[in-house]
This record gives structure tokens, C-alpha cells and sequence, in this order.
């Protein structure tokens, strides 16, 4: 009895452990150059939540790194348009937090020129200038930091392209959301 009782505590304890070792999603994107890593922000929860969705959806699989322009950004997602971002579905208003700057590694929401400064949920782009774009704080919602990887945006930004900034030969995107514990998170930064 005493034998069964101690195996059926250890088990709840192991559990309980499991438990308490919250995960946290972090945002994957796998690419024919390598693999990049974004933690995701917490104060930027509707954001946040959009990328999820859309990449446990799968929305991402089919596209690829539309735009990449050296010392400045690479950006996936959908393509820009004439017309701009206008479906509701895809649009979310602006998440501006004081302490989320456009440095190097930052992740943010396209967006057309619309006056609300409403994001494109369906385009990301990551910073590859060293110096990071102020000039971008307060106009783009910057909404996670990529921990792994930034030698891949690094390439990507210097691939042959086109004189609209599109790569010559698609580089591909497939986007999943990994669940990593704040441990394994601090192993990679």
C-alpha cells in the first residue's frame, strides 16, 4: 500500500511539475536558407493572437519573402497591392507600446499608408538594419523579437532581386508556432 501510494504521489508531482513549466508560443518560420525563431510580445496581445492564428492555420505555407531590401527589412506575407489592404478580416488596429522599437530582430505588421495606421495581419517583416528604424517607432506595430535565426534574415536580404526589392528565386515560408518553456526560450537567446 505504502509502495502504491508513494507511486501514485511521485506521478502527481512529475505531472504538477510538467504543469507549472508554462510554454510559451514562439513563432517558427522554416525557409530554404534555414530556420528563424520570433518570441512573440506580450503587450501586444491581438497581434499576437493574429500570428498565431494564422500560422497554426497554415495561411503562410504558400507564400514567401515578397520584399527584402538590405540594411532594412525583410517582409513576407502577401504582396503589396495597388489597392492597398482593404479586406477587414485581415486588418487590426495599431498596438503601440513605448518600449517595442524597431531594433535589430524586431518583427512587425505590414501596413498600407491608411490613416488609422491599421495592420495588414497577413504581412510581417523583421529588421535587418543593425541600427534598427526609429523613423518607423509609433507608425508600425512592432510585435515580437526573433531569438534564433537573425544570420538567415541576414541572407535573405542579400539575395538577388528584382527592381521592386522581390527576390529573383522565391524564398519560400513555412510558418508553424512551437511551444517552448522560458527556459528553453533563454537557451537560444
Amino acid at each position: 500500500m505504502k509502495k502504491n501510494l508513494f507511486s501514485i504521489t511521485f506521478c502527481f508531482l512529475v505531472s504538477l511539475s510538467a504543469l507549472s513549466q508554462d510554454k510559451n508560443p514562439i513563432g517558427q518560420i522554416i525557409t530554404p536558407l534555414g530556420e528563424i525563431w520570433i518570441e512573440l510580445d506580450e503587450r501586444t496581445p491581438n497581434h499576437k493572437a493574429s500570428f498565431i492564428e494564422l500560422a497554426e492555420a497554415g495561411y503562410w505555407d504558400s507564400l514567401s519573402f515578397n520584399r527584402v531590401i538590405p540594411d532594412f527589412v525583410a517582409q513576407g506575407g502577401c504582396p503589396d497591392t495597388p489597392e492597398g489592404f482593404n479586406d477587414p478580416e485581415y486588418l487590426l488596429a495599431p498596438e503601440f507600446h513605448p518600449e517595442l522599437k524597431h531594433i535589430y530582430g524586431a518583427v512587425g505588421a505590414g501596413r498600407d499608408g491608411n490613416p488609422d495606421k491599421l495592420s495588414a495581419r497577413c504581412q510581417f517583416y523583421i529588421v535587418q538594419n543593425k541600427d534598427g528604424l526609429a523613423r518607423l517607432d509609433g507608425d508600425y506595430t512592432v510585435f515580437g523579437q526573433v531569438i534564433k535565426g537573425m544570420h538567415i534574415v541576414d541572407q535573405i536580404v542579400n539575395v538577388p532581386r528584382d527592381d521592386i526589392d522581390e527576390p529573383t528565386k522565391t524564398i519560400t515560408l513555412d510558418v508553424n508556432i512551437i511551444y517552448l518553456t522560458s527556459e528553453e526560450i533563454d537557451g537560444q537567446n
